[in-house]
């Protein structure tokens, strides 16, 4: 099969054609770096790869690294035919700076390129205008002028890249080309001939900027859209939430209904719907967040954040690059730690590895939610707008934040080695209305991998966690069970929270996937008699007792514990070591065990 390459600088919309042309869905976003990974999907009866967004063949960052180092390994491969070079055209410039360079090394290896001129809605909707034949004739290549957003040009595009890949050598420059020229000079000089005017695009963009990057108001703002953020995640996702707790009774009563008392009715209300329905509630939560944080992306105000907190950063030890990662890793620590790729300073990127795991992802979600469901009472404030649940929720993530402040300060200064660091240098992209339907699509992908990827390690959990506490003696016999027996043996290690058994097993159980905690809980409370109320896991835990101080305790030990294995593995591959990830775990296994005991203390 033939390959074609895609490239380009980064935000040049190179992923979201490489998702039209391929119907894959890989993610995508306003703002430099998001793709870290090289990604390949058919395309007809060809291969389309996706390199990571480079500004140059000379690296910096590590993601830059590998997208270089594979470019120049893939283009000497004779299964690559072709190469698509993609260029933005509100940034013609500094896109050319790269497409040169790497026009240069495709032809010399015979290897034809062609151009995707992309934005050009932005273009026309300020007025201007690109002289395409004017650039493809000095270029010696095809050059498609394309909106990637709105799907035009997308066909004659298409039609030409299979073109290409079928018979590349019809494609090669007639006559040999000159590629000894300085590929900055002549980028900036094809600008100049041939690229729009972008005067009033800037304006429109250094508008905006001088609010959201003001020292107060850009401040305050900031602020105001995380509050937003955190809040909405928690006020938005309630009707979602409430839809999954009324579908998941219905199915229980359903399933139910016309069983007969025994073992099998018992396991399929206590373990399925019980364990896994009181997870699944929580699922909506996950959708609302990676909607909102695509939003953010997809505006370009996410760029704008990593040059607010830029200098707050700095002092301990991180860069205004780091907040991307930050902010992924409320999704996910796996992606975030790959994100920080496009960290240039080895030091900044290692510190901002290290504390990535502070960050509330979504496999914290449901433990969050189920807590604060029991514990805060729902208050409404500033006329109905906030309430006190959504602003407890925006205090965990800020403590994961502080905590990863806070941990950085102190690595910086007593154990990471201090260098000297590359200058903090990003691209500010222009501000865009979001693309909707991609965004809903990512939203219900995300909550779709959430439930792949936890929904088994849930299942196994709660099908032994139910075992071990239906037998030997049944139903409403928890205390009496196998599960009592070892649950007892560890309660000493909880009792300074004041927490029984039932919640050490939990936690225990939470070390294979954080999420385990709430279907753990489930199944337990389902099988000490709460059936009839199979999804109401929050209405539970509250006529049990749970008292504000342990929950506290428990809502603070989530929000520093490291209860992830393939985080773990990630971070092995992203620094090579094997000892890190392993000095991480203890140091904040321990860390999050001192803080929420200190916790209950305040509480109690």
């Amino acid at each position: 099969m033939s390959n074609i390459l895609v490239v380009g600088k980064p935000n040049s919309g190179k992923s979201l054609l490489f998702n039209r042309l391929t119907g894959v869905s890989q993610k995508v976003s306003n703002f430099p770096g998001v793709t870290v990974e090289i990604k390949s999907a058919s395309f007809r009866k060809h291969q389309l790869i996706d390199f990571p967004g480079t500004y140059s063949l000379d690296p910096i960052t590590k993601d830059e690294q590998i997208a270089v180092d594979q470019f120049v390994e893939s283009i000497s491969n004779k299964t690559v035919k072709g190469v698509l070079c993609m260029l933005d055209s509100t940034r013609l410039e500094r896109s050319l700076v790269f497409a040169l360079q790497a026009q240069k090394m495709a032809l010399a290896a015979k290897v034809p390129v062609m151009f995707a001129l992309n934005m050009m809605d932005d273009i026309e909707r300020i007025g201007e205008s690109v002289d395409v034949e004017g650039l493809a004739r000095d270029l010696s290549a095809k050059v498609f002028p394309i909106s990637t957003r709105k799907r035009q040009g997308l066909d004659q595009l298409s039609d030409a890249l299979d073109e290409m890949a079928s018979k590349p050598a019809t494609f090669l420059p007639v006559e040999s080309l000159d590629l000894d020229f300085d590929h900055i000079a002549k980028a900036h000089e094809l600008h100049r001939v041939y690229g729009a005017s972008v005067h009033k695009l800037l304006a429109q963009q250094n508008k905006l900027d001088s609010f959201f990057l003001s020292g107060v108001f850009g401040g305050l703002a900031f602020v105001f859209i995380m509050l937003l953020l955190f809040q909405s995640i928690f006020t938005w996702a309630v009707p979602l939430m409430d839809g999954v707790e009324a579908g998941v009774a219905w199915m229980s009563d359903l399933v139910s209904r016309n069983m007969s008392d025994g073992v099998i009715k018992d396991f399929l209300t206590d373990a399925i719907f019980g364990g896994l329905g009181s997870f699944l509630v929580f699922v909506p939560q996950i959708m609302v967040l990676t909607f909102i944080i695509g939003l953010l992306e997809d505006t370009g105000y996410l760029a704008r954040a990593s040059v607010i907190c830029h200098r707050g950063l700095s002092k301990v030890g991180l860069s205004g690059m780091s907040f991307v990662p930050y902010l992924s890793g409320f999704a996910c620590a796996i992606p975030a730690m790959m994100a920080a790729r496009t960290i240039a300073s080895p030091r900044r990127r290692l510190l901002t590895i290290l504390t990535i795991p502070l960050m509330s992802c979504s496999a914290r979600l449901p433990v969050y939610s189920l807590l604060i469901l029991v514990l805060i009472p729902p208050i409404k404030l500033v006329g109905g707008i906030l309430d006190l649940r959504g602003l407890v929720f925006f205090g965990l993530y800020m403590l994961g934040i502080v905590s990863a402040l806070f941990v950085s300060a102190m690595l910086s200064k007593f154990a990471v080695k201090n260098e000297e660091d590359v200058p903090f240098i990003l691209e500010l992209p222009p501000y865009r209305l979001p693309s909707w339907k991609p965004l809903l699509q990512r939203a219900w992908n995300s909550a779709k991998a959430f439930i792949s990827k936890a929904g088994h390690v849930i299942f196994a959990v709660t099908v032994i966690v139910w075992v071990l506490g239906y037998f030997p003696n049944g139903a409403g016999n928890l205390d009496n069970s196998y599960l009592a027996m070892m649950g007892k043996a560890i309660e000493p290690i909880f009792a300074p929270w004041d927490l029984d058994w039932r919640y050490g097993v939990a936690i225990l159980a939470s070390f294979v996937a954080r999420e385990v905690f709430v279907g753990t809980l489930g199944t337990m409370f389902g099988i000490d008699g709460a059936d009839e109320n199979i999804a109401g896991l929050a209405g539970n835990i509250q006529a049990d007792g749970l008292s504000l101080a342990s929950g506290m305790a428990l809502l603070v030990f989530y929000v520093i514990a490291l209860q992830c294995a393939s985080t773990l593995a990630v971070m092995r591959k992203e620094l090579g070591s094997n000892m890190i990830p392993i000095y991480t775990f203890i140091g904040y296994s321990l860390m999050a065990y001192i803080v929420a005991w200190f916790t209950y203390l305040a509480f109690v």
